[in-house]
């Protein structure tokens, strides 16, 4: 039996080519959908706050549908009931792909940024829970600091013009992935109310028809797109918030490749998909859901009330702690060391970065907080919670700039102009090199 220590595993080394090529693909539609999601924003909130704010009112409140489907809903609920599925039929396609062929597919390149993730929810729902308790106020809004905005936190990047190592791209990619699997558990289970077990019985044939479709391999949107509609439907109508149809639509959509196909059925979803979920359905949402009005008393209520109180520290300090105790520790348990270029003040920016929460936040604050008086004020804490963690991150960033430059150069550099990144055609390169566990 060999005495020998077991070998240190890297922790946010080079990733691998091909994940590092669909992690690229990923966050390059995300930083796009996550500028036009900012204006969609400023727009709200400037709208929201002119002598226009009641055009504003009446558009979101706006009813139209088939009532006698059960689908009256006004503009703000379609946004949040309707096109918000799509952002979650690409989050599931994501967090396939996650456990089929990405960060997720092994306990060992799982375990570090799962336990990041969980503890990045954990920490900031027991700090509401506490600032709520300790105020007298609701506890209802536990969840609304638990969610990571990958698109929000890609824009401020964007914006900041800064270049993160694809490994640190790649990580605060695969935490959003598993905030958002934790939104939708959380959705599924706590937000449900007065249940229709025959509409949800007709939900589960209809995703039961499409996992059929996808084990027979039948192709062709007609099939998809009629069933996808009715699925939905059915799933809100079944009392189960709608946007859980299109995560479980996502997570059925076949990942892997057959012999002499050149894209998987996720894969060719993703692409048609992810660019609407990015720079329509999202930015719309947040067109209808962030529009608050922002007065010198309503901010002051933010930070005196108990329940906002909770977001904003949930969101800023709740995050940081969570995400950057759960990283330390679970690197110092799977004995993973950090990469040499890289210090731990980097893996702080990004649990800071991480405290930016607003679409499934937003999302949550409105399931949480059916009174629309309460939600301005949760929604409120959104905004500012999310600009706090924005300004913080954005120096501790800054700072690191000119290594991340340095390294994302060193890494993109392709001076043979054959389409592969030099670093990984160096004599000796090999799997450990590339960084198994990220």
């Amino acid at each position: 039996m060999s005495d020998a220590p077991r070998q240190r595993t890297t922790f946010l080394g080079l990733l691998p080519l091909p994940e590092r090529n669909a992690v690229a693909e990923a966050l390059r539609t995300e930083t796009i959908g996550g500028l036009v999601l900012l204006a969609a924003a400023v727009v709200a909130l400037v709208w929201a706050n002119t002598p226009w704010s009641g055009v504003y009112e009446q558009i979101r409140d706006f009813h139209f549908g088939i009532p006698a489907l059960g689908l009256d809903l006004s503009v703000g609920h379609w946004t949040a009931d309707g096109l918000l599925a799509v952002f979650f039929l690409v989050a599931g396609i994501e967090l396939k792909r996650e456990l089929v062929v990405g960060e997720l597919r092994t306990p060992a390149t799982a375990a570090l940024p799962v336990i990041a993730a969980v503890c990045g929810m954990i920490v900031p729902a027991a700090l509401y829970a506490t600032v709520a308790t300790s105020g007298g106020g609701s506890l209802n809004g536990w969840a609304v600091p638990m969610a990571t905005d990958i698109a929000f936190a890609l824009a401020v990047l964007a914006v900041l013009s800064t270049h993160l190592p694809s490994a640190l791209r790649a990580f605060l990619l695969t935490l959003a992935v598993v905030d958002d699997l934790g939104a939708i558990l959380i959705i599924a289970v706590f937000f449900t109310s007065d249940l229709n077990f025959l509409a949800l019985g007709g939900a589960f044939a209809g995703l039961l028809v499409f996992y059929v479709l996808q084990r027979m391999r039948v192709r062709g949107w007609w099939w998809y797109a009629p069933l996808g509609v009715a699925v939905w439907a059915l799933m809100y109508n079944g009392g189960v918030h709608a946007t859980v149809a299109g995560v479980a639509m996502g997570l059925i959509l076949r990942t892997t490749r057959d012999k002499g196909e050149e894209a998987s059925p996720a894969e060719r979803a993703s692409h048609l998909l992810h660019p609407v979920s990015a720079g329509v359905a999202v930015p719309l949402f947040a067109l209808f859901a962030a529009g608050v009005g922002v007065s010198g008393a309503a901010l002051g209520e933010v930070f005196t009330r108990p329940e906002p109180l909770g977001v904003v520290l949930g969101l800023v300090v709740g995050k940081t702690l969570g995400i950057f105790a759960g990283t330390y520790l679970a690197a110092r348990f799977t004995r993973a060391r950090l990469n040499p270029d890289l210090a731990w003040a980097d893996v702080l920016a990004l649990a800071v970065l991480a405290g930016i929460g607003f679409t499934v936040a937003l999302l949550i604050g409105e399931l949480a907080f059916p009174d629309p008086a309460q939600a301005e004020h949760i929604k409120a804490a959104v905004l500012v919670g999310s600009l706090i963690a924005a300004g913080l991150a954005s120096l501790l960033i800054r700072r690191r700039n000119g290594i991340y430059r340095r390294l994302y150069e060193e890494e993109t550099r392709d001076d043979d102009a054959d389409g592969i990144p030099d670093i990984y055609q160096r004599a000796g390169s090999g799997p450990e090199d590339a960084g198994t566990v990220r």
